[in-house]
């Protein structure tokens, strides 16, 4: 068995993120050797700049996908329209999300100064969101958190590549 071509394949037909522990259970090995593998690969998709295809890390998952700077032509070919961008309030929401991550959604409303349930609602219906959990309180709130969704959507390898906060607080203030 070659196994970069096998891994290469699993990857082009399933055709959104594939979780390492999936790959894992198919081909009967461990892990963190796949893991490695798929990191090599898409070092080497990455440097071969005659290619259209990478190989991109959403949290535990990987997923081949085009580059960025094809999307157009892509576009075009599959004539297809841009999703439509998340509202400012669904930004809000989902910012506080990712870096508050896990909180509930009264702690998200103080925050926005505003009721948020259908965008939280908005947010799970996308799986930009989840539930991870419930608090020991009364009424034992909603714990959210990101998802590789909403990793793959953004761009991100992991949560720890969001911006610095206080780097966009003091973009903010020299824009005023």
């Amino acid at each position: 068995m070659n196994l970069k071509s096998v891994l290469e394949s699993m990857l082009f037909a399933w055709g959104e993120p594939l979780n390492i522990s999936e790959i894992s259970r198919i081909l009967n090995m461990p892990a963190h050797n796949l893991t490695a593998v798929l990191d090599e690969m898409a070092e080497k998709f990455d440097e071969d700049k005659e290619r259209g295809l990478i190989i991109q890390k959403f949290g535990s998952s990987y997923q081949i996908t085009t580059k960025k700077e094809n999307y157009e032509f892509i576009q075009s070919l599959l004539q297809t329209t841009i999703n439509k961008s998340l509202s400012t309030a669904a930004m809000e929401t989902l910012s506080i999300i990712a870096y508050k991550q896990p909180v509930t959604r009264v702690e998200i409303e103080m925050i926005r100064g505003v009721k948020c349930s259908n965008v939280v609602k908005g947010l799970l219906d996308k799986q930009l969101i989840k539930e991870v959990g419930k608090l020991d309180k009364p009424g034992r709130p909603t714990l959210y958190a990101t998802t590789d969704e909403f990793l793959r959507h953004f761009g991100l390898n992991s949560i720890n590549d969001l911006p610095a906060l206080n780097v966009k607080i003091e973009e903010e203030q020299k824009a005023i």
